[in-house]
This record gives C-alpha cells, sequence and structure tokens, in this order.
C-alpha cells in the first residue's frame, strides 16, 4: 500500500527529532530506516565504544532516548506512535520499529516536551546555587518512573562523597590507561573542526572550577588548550546528584532506561534545569556492581548525573538528517 506525503513527512520529523538525543561523548550511535509506513531505528555498532562500551548498554541507552523523541514527534504531529522494541532477536541492531498510528490530539505536556528537545544541552562543569525544586525532582522521578526506571535523588552527603569519589577514582583509572584514553579522544573535536559528532571544543570549559564534593570530568581536552570561556564565575554547585537504575540489566531495560532519561530531561529543561554525566565507574564492572549493590538496594545504576542551573548554552553539535536516514 501506498504511503501518503503527510505520512513520510510525519517519519522524516520523527528522524530529526531522533537525532537530537544525548549519547556518550556525543558518538550518536544510530541510523534510521524509512520503508514505506514504518520507521526502524537501529544501532550503529561502528560507533559504539569498544572498550568504554563493550557490551553495548550505552549505545542502547542513547538509542533508547533517540525512540523517546520519536515517539514525541509523532504524538506532536497528531499520530499515536505503534512501538515494537526490540522486535527481531535474529537482528540485534534493529532497536525498534515505529508506525505512525491512529489520528491523536497532542497535549499540552506532549508539545511542551517536543519543544525541548532541540534547547536540551549536556553540561559539563558546576552550576550555579539556584537551587533544584523538589518538586520538580518528584516530578522527574515520576517520569523516569512511567518509562519503566528509577530516578533516585541522592540525599545523604555521605553517598554524595562515595559517588564523587568513586568517580574521580575511575576517571584517574581512565587517564592511566593509554587506549581508553586514545578512544575519548575520538571523540573529542578541535576548534574550528567541521565534525557534526563528538564533542567540540566549546562544549566543556577551558578552567572549570571545582565544586564541592568534587565530581571529574573527562578529559576531552587530552592536553591541549581547548575549552569554552563560558563558565560562570559563581558555577561551584555540584547542583542535584540522581542515579537513573532499573530492575533488571538486560537490552530491553537499557532502551528503557534511554527512554526514561530523555523524558526526564526534557521535562527538566523545561523547567530550566540541566543535567550533567558522570559514566565513568559505570563503565568498570567491579565499581558498577559495588554501587549497585552500596547504594541502588540491588538495582542496576544506569546513568549517574547532576541536576542544577546554568546560564550556558553551548552550541549544539548533531549529524544532518541526509546522514542518519535510510529511505526506501
Amino acid at each position: 500500500m501506498e504511503t501518503s506525503p503527510e505520512i513520510t513527512s510525519v517519519l522524516r520529523a520523527a528522524v530529526e527529532a531522533g537525532g537530537w538525543a544525548p549519547s556518550v561523548h556525543n558518538t550518536q550511535p544510530w541510523s534510521f530506516v524509512i520503508d514505506g509506513p514504518e520507521l526502524a531505528l537501529r544501532a550503529d555498532d561502528e560507533r559504539r565504544l569498544r572498550l568504554g562500551d563493550a557490551t553495548g548498554r550505552q549505545m542502547l541507552i542513547g538509542c533508547g532516548a533517540a525512540l523517546l523523541n520519536v515517539r514525541l514527534a509523532l504524538r506532536a504531529r497528531g499520530h499515536e506512535p505503534v512501538v515494537r522494541v526490540l522486535p527481531d532477536p535474529d537482528r540485534p541492531v534493529l532497536v525498534a520499529t515505529v508506525r505512525a498510528g491512529r489520528a491523536v490530539a497532542a497535549d499540552d505536556d506532549t508539545r511542551s516536551l517536543y519543544a525541548e528537545i532541540e534547547r536540551r544541552r549536556t553540561h559539563r562543569a558546576g552550576f550555579t546555587d539556584l537551587p533544584v525544586p523538589d518538586r520538580l525532582l518528584r516530578a522527574l522521578v515520576a517520569r523516569a518512573g512511567s518509562e519503566g526506571a528509577h530516578l533516585r535523588p541522592v540525599t545523604s552527603e555521605t553517598e554524595t562523597r562515595i559517588l564523587a569519589q568513586i568517580t574521580g577514582a575511575a576517571q584517574d583509572a581512565l587517564s592511566r590507561d593509554r587506549p581508553a584514553g586514545l578512544e575519548v579522544a575520538r571523540w573529542a573535536r578541535p576548534p574550528g573542526g567541521s565534525r557534526t559528532d563528538g564533542v567540540p571544543a566549546t562544549g566543556y570549559p577551558r578552567e572549570p572550577r571545582t565544586t564541592r564534593p568534587h565530581f571529574a570530568q573527562r578529559d576531552y581536552a587530552h592536553g591541549h588548550p581547548w575549552g569554552g570561556d563560558d563558565d560562570q564565575f559563581f558555577s561551584t554547585s555540584t547542583g542535584v546528584v540522581a542515579i537513573l537504575t532499573t530492575g533488571d540489566d538486560l537490552r530491553p531495560d537499557w532502551v528503557a532506561a534511554g527512554q526514561a532519561l530523555q523524558r526526564l530531561l526534557l521535562h527538566a529543561c523545561a523547567h530550566g534545569v540541566s543535567a550533567a554525566f558522570h559514566t565513568q565507574a559505570l563503565e568498570n564492572p567491579h565499581l558498577r556492581a559495588f554501587l549497585s549493590e552500596e547504594l541502588c538496594a540491588g538495582e542496576h545504576p544506569q546513568m549517574i548525573m547532576r541536576l542544577g542551573v546554568t546560564f550556558d548554552r553551548p552550541a549544539a553539535v548533531r549529524r544532518p538528517v541526509g546522514d542518519i536516514l535510510d529511505e526506501r
């Protein structure tokens, strides 16, 4: 059956939205296929971190975030998304298929989240002292829960210090691991570069200010005098530390974690709150297991983040739709 131009236009808009999802080091590890009335989201294994993401967990979290954007785009444009997650065990890179279902009217929440897709940015420094309201935190917990994950704000000073110290230890270990450092360097972009993926030199401060407790950042500059100059003098707050967890730790859980992550990030962005991610410890199986048992009540940590208010909004780097879409 021939697909209407309207449905094709809706699916293309969904692909464009999907491409704005967050991913580790902005690897953008996805591609899309429009085949008639169906959109396929595929994981791009060539963009997976061979050392930092041997299982593909972080890759599928990124793809899950892209899937949430696709769902929002279809709803915002008047269609119920009909989604099948990991539909074919024989095609492990096929993350999901999506069809534009029955006509629906987009509600205010959908329109609000959809409007934030291109505005959301990853933060890589301290936050201002402006607080994150408790009411917003409760809403973010609910947002994550609606997608099958759990957001756990860390309220204990002791647990916050533990997370900061483990993050620092993991970063120190990575800095001594030359192959791991080269893998990160592959996704670091020098000033003036034309690449549309990876972390640009303006995506982190040249001289980041120390927070208390301090959460170590990735070394994207790798010895070069790179970094932006927009870090505010008063951006010294750690913000609210939180852990995103799932009950199980299988591929469907990773996709669900990505959808939960993106839903809460968009809601936070709509209320002026940004997120900084710290995945170093989660790339070490021993540290990840420790965090699971000691801080996550046996659940599986999928993301460690800090939430806070910043006036920084670096430019975004994304691949054009033509690079990620195959139309048949």
